[in-house]
């Protein structure tokens, strides 16, 4: 069993930034072992891919629509990743997820159906 408990969100200018963290906490696993993944869910539509970083940190994918403004990253010594937020725009407001891929995948997955275990979410609004 793995529990992920998000935190950092809030409510922010357009422009600003914000840094989400992901704290996991797994009985029996080893938190280095396992992809990370951060999705997000705007109100109406569906959950969307937005990064996610290999098991090892070397690895990492983007969406497109965030790709140069924000950065995942891990410390395996916290069992924590991270989601650093720059130049936030409205339409970035959503309730944002981590999720743990149990895989030992080289290059982590983008598909939300691959992923083991998700947290409750935390919720980020940028105002224009």
């Amino acid at each position: 069993q793995v529990q992920l408990v998000e935190s950092g969100g809030g409510l922010v200018q357009a422009g600003g930034s914000l840094r989400l963290s992901c704290a996991a906490a797994a009985s029996g696993r080893t938190f280095s072992r396992y992809a990370m993944g951060w999705f997000r869910q705007a109100p109406g539509k569906e959950r969307e891919f937005v990064a996610a970083v290999s098991w090892s940190g070397v690895n990492t994918v983007y969406a497109d629509s965030v790709k140069g403004r924000f950065t995942i990253s891990r410390d395996n010594a916290k069992n924590t990743v991270y989601l650093q937020m720059n130049s936030l725009e409205p339409e970035d407001t959503a309730v944002y997820y981590c999720a743990a891929d149990l895989q030992m995948r080289l290059i982590p997955t983008i598909r939300p159906s691959e992923y083991d275990y998700w947290g409750q979410g935390t919720q980020v609004t940028v105002s224009s």
